[in-house]
């Protein structure tokens, strides 16, 4: 990687970037209606990260939930959600947070994920451990029995819901219990540090997910879509992770018996 661009110094612009998390915002719908918001400090936050990212690493592209015009034909691509859990924030909500990942080509090589209200900083470089505000972490070792599963009902795409739930309630009767907590980079990142052993949504994008996916895996952790390989770091994909790989065997297992095919093309 080049060597202007450290971690220490991505961890330093989401740093800078986060107090505008907390100043006054309006809330916006966009389309999908109620369930999909985007706030002015989304907005703030996202500019911020654009200009100083891609001065960190100059010509290198970006993308995340509220560009509009993304570029991604880069060498290296910055994959950011400026907050990720909206709704939550919106309501003043712990449980939201930046997620930033850097990737060259389909390989993700760091990723850092702050929830100031959390007091959670968790960072990833490849190759080089998963750390939560400095500390090294890595994933549990229960087995499916003791897990705890986080899910959720697929929020942007209600029609999948019979789907979800049919997962969710045989992921209940063989797990311990589910949690949700509405930001999948918050959940993923609970993985990493050893609270919960699995996750599953149906639908997500990639900058939902890059940044603590590179976090789950250098805990120790494992990450797959529907076919079993790494999801999409360009789009929408589904995301199974878990704590070791009997885990993920499991969940996949369970996924697939109630969800032969992906009922959407992965972008």
């Amino acid at each position: 990687m080049k060597e202007n661009c450290t971690l220490e110094q991505v961890i330093q612009v989401v740093k800078d970037a986060s107090p505008l998390m907390v100043e006054s915002f309006e809330i916006e719908e966009k389309i999908g209606g109620a369930v999909n918001l985007v706030t002015t400090s989304d907005n703030a936050v996202q500019k911020f990260l654009y200009e100083h990212l891609t001065a960190l690493l100059p010509g290198s592209g970006f993308f995340g939930e509220e560009v509009v015009t993304p570029r991604t034909d880069a060498e290296y691509v910055w994959v950011v959600d400026p907050i990720d859990g909206t709704s939550n924030y919106a309501r003043s909500d712990r449980d939201c947070a930046i997620s930033v990942a850097l990737k060259r080509d389909d390989e993700l090589l760091m990723g850092v994920v702050y929830s100031p209200a959390r007091g959670e900083l968790y960072s990833a470089e490849k190759g080089k451990g998963a750390f939560l505000n400095g500390k090294k972490i890595s994933v549990s070792k229960r087995t499916s029995r003791e897990a705890l599963l986080f899910t959720a009902m697929s929020i942007y795409y209600k029609e999948y819901a019979g789907l979800c739930a049919a997962v969710m309630e045989e992921g209940f009767r063989r797990f311990n219990d589910i949690r949700r907590y509405g930001s999948a980079a918050v959940e993923i990142c609970q993985l990493a540090r050893g609270y919960a052993e699995m996750y599953f949504e149906l639908r997500l994008n990639a900058w939902d997910y890059a940044a603590s996916m590179l976090i789950l895996t250098e805990a120790g952790g494992y990450v797959s879509d529907h076919d079993g390989v790494q999801p999409s770091l360009t789009g929408s994909d589904m995301i199974c992770c878990a704590n070791s790989k009997e885990n993920l065997s499991e969940l996949l297992q369970i996924i697939k018996k109630h969800i032969v095919k992906l009922p959407y093309t992965k972008s």
